[in-house]
């Protein structure tokens, strides 16, 4: 099986996505989120995301928390309406890290949760990940197929926490 770097937003994205990759990839969950705010709720997030991979046994590595870096890259973006620029910045930022533990971990794919969201564009978080490998990145849209109302069952088949907001500040407005 081809190893695949899953970069994982929340737990309860991931339940939905893992179930459907799980029989012809090798998963690894790449929890990188610097755009969760306030500290408080990234902590919690991850929690629950290092609880359903240890639940699934599946390997999981931690991306540093460089909010700072995150908030320089989103600059002059935070009245940007949901679904904007801002967003573009933000999945361009968290995919570019992906690719490169990718690359450096050897892995022979990565994709994102991201897109079993329905407010979230998998044609612009597809086409972002492309261009930043297109021969890595494999490109899915996790919402097909009822995907977000079963990852929704799946949450609370394993008593995951849901948040109610995407991650950033500006987002939670």
């Amino acid at each position: 099986m081809k190893k695949l770097l899953l970069h994982v937003c929340c737990a309860p994205c991931s339940t939905h996505v893992i179930e459907k990759l799980k029989e012809n990839y090798e998963i690894t969950l790449f929890f990188y989120n610097p755009n969760v705010e306030p500290i408080n709720e990234y902590e919690q997030r991850l929690i629950e995301a290092e609880r359903y991979a240890e639940a699934l046994e599946l390997p999981i590595i931690v991306g540093d928390y460089d909010s700072i870096e995150w908030h320089n890259a989103v600059q002059g973006h935070e009245q940007d309406k949901e679904g904007g620029e801002r967003c573009s910045i933000c999945f361009r930022y968290r995919l570019e890290k992906t690719a490169m533990l990718a690359k450096e971990k050897q892995f022979d794919l990565f994709t994102t949760t991201l897109t079993v969201s329905p407010y979230k564009n998998a044609e612009i978080i597809n086409k972002i990940g492309k261009e930043i490998d297109p021969e890595r990145f494999l490109e899915q849209d996790f919402k097909k197929d009822n995907g977000y109302m079963h990852s929704i069952e799946l949450s609370k088949q394993h008593n995951l926490y849901r948040q109610n907001y995407c991650g950033c500040l500006f987002s939670k407005k």
